[in-house]
């Protein structure tokens, strides 16, 4: 199959021939003519799939031939947990739609908002939003949605992980009830399940992507050491390899920020990337490692989610995660689009209940290799067959409250795609509770996760 036979105009298809691509990626071949038939779509594909394609290009096809977008009105909305994300599927918008006279925008939290009301103010085709800021421009009558015709929510698992729902839930019940649905996340849980019951209607289901799987491509092993011994053991193995391009995950913002600093004072070029950090940080950050001036770039799991960064070659788990299935999400940044990868974890004793339940979860015992001379004092407990994965029990339905809370990080950034085509772009093969004990009910507890410094997703 190429992309000439998928139904999309002579325009997008030189578009995506400029960025070198003629055949789909399996989510862009089922996702583009589900898309275009105008039935609702739930699509699971992992990171690194082409999934961004796959929603872009059949939303820009649909959209060109319509009326455009005025004062302060929206045609299309993407909702993105993170600012990086939000600025990359912008991008892909602008890349595929340079060619077509169609406008775009992206707003997000942790910049200033004047400048995005006023983008707005004579509307756009498409608007890539982080959900915070969003509702913040909605409340100043920045932007308007009776003439929505879409709505994507990309990455919608991580919507969910972050607390966005009360936002994602405020902002449906501003959107016209005629439109149509897309919903994008890493897999179908019986959560994601939970919030499409409520948004898409008799949707196509597209699933390209078996759940807690790791790519066979990505060769992953684990290094036993002590933990005060990790940050000079990835010294000696980005040193001892050679290693250009290095992906590490560290499980805190501060850890990550002391693992950049020690990294640096070995003479190797680190950069740290976390919600703390300012956006102008963060995106210079990714801008060195992509270019080479940076090698090694430490991230926490959700600064790193959507990243897209080609042909990584080695991702290293510094800490593990205390979620599992993270662990699959950080290893998938690597081992894409056909490339081989790498995916090396630095384990500690204390981490073993961690390691046991990610290899419980992917059902395969991971190998062990000791480095000569960061030889464990305290040794890890040996390994065993994994058991067979946890069967979750459904949640009992909670009884609606009066309350509720504005969860969610801070996340944001990106550019107004040009005017004219205006939408920017990343491809895959385009671009490539439990209920409480006796028998009482627990309050659920307020929670405000908003950053420190004030910004809003």
């Amino acid at each position: 199959m190429h992309f000439s036979d998928l139904g999309l105009c002579d325009a997008l298809q030189a578009a995506v021939a400029e960025r070198g691509y003629d055949t789909p990626s399996p989510i862009q071949a089922q996702a583009i003519p589900a898309v275009l038939s105008g039935r609702d779509v739930m699509a699971a594909a992992q990171t690194g799939t082409g999934k961004t394609a796959g929603f872009t290009l059949p939303l820009l096809e649909r959209l060109r031939t319509g009326t455009p977008a005025r004062n302060n009105q929206v045609r299309a909305l993407v909702l993105t947990p993170t600012r990086e994300l939000a600025a990359q599927v912008a991008e892909s918008v602008s890349t595929y739609g340079k060619n077509l006279p169609l406008t775009s925008s992206v707003v997000f939290g942790g910049v200033k908002i004047n400048p995005q009301m006023q983008r707005l103010r004579g509307g756009c085709d498409v608007l890539v939003a982080t959900p915070g800021r969003l509702l913040d421009l909605y409340q100043q009558n920045a932007v308007k949605f009776d003439h929505l015709e879409v709505l994507i929510l990309d990455e919608a698992d991580r919507m969910l992980d972050m607390g966005f729902i009360h936002d994602i839930r405020k902002i449906l019940s501003k959107l016209p009830p005629k439109r149509q649905n897309l919903m994008f996340s890493a897999t179908f849980s019986p959560e994601i399940r939970a919030l499409a019951k409520g948004l898409v209607n008799d949707p196509v289901e597209v699933d390209i992507s078996p759940r807690n799987t790791t790519t066979e491509l990505v060769t992953q092993w684990i290094a036993p050491v002590d933990k005060r011994r990790k940050p000079a053991l990835l010294t000696h193995l980005i040193q001892e390899h050679g290693w250009f391009q290095v992906l590490v995950f560290s499980r805190t913002k501060h850890g990550a920020n002391k693992l950049a600093k020690q990294l640096e004072a070995s003479g190797i070029e680190a950069a740290a990337i976390h919600g703390n950090k300012s956006q102008n940080a963060r995106t210079r950050a990714l801008a060195d490692f992509k270019s080479g001036k940076v090698r090694a770039l430490v991230a926490t799991d959700i600064a790193a989610r959507g990243l897209d960064i080609e042909q990584l070659p080695q991702v290293v788990n510094v800490d593990l995660p205390n979620v599992p299935e993270d662990y699959v999400h950080r290893i998938g940044r690597t081992g894409r689009a056909g490339a081989t990868g790498q995916a090396i974890s630095l384990v500690s004793a204390d981490e073993f209940q961690q390691l046991k339940d990610i290899e419980r979860l992917t059902q395969q015992q991971l190998e062990r290799k000791i480095v000569a001379g960061f030889e464990p004092g305290e040794p890890l407990p040996a390994g065993r067959a994994p058991l067979p994965p946890k069967n979750k029990r459904p949640k009992k339905p909670k009884k609606p409250s009066s309350g509720g809370h504005r969860g969610g990080q801070s996340s944001g950034n990106g550019q107004r795609a040009h005017q004219g085509s205006k939408a920017n772009g990343n491809g895959g093969n385009a671009g490539a509770g439990k209920p409480a004990g006796n028998g009482q009910r627990r309050r659920r507890p307020q929670r405000n996760n908003r950053p420190a410094n004030g910004n809003k997703a």
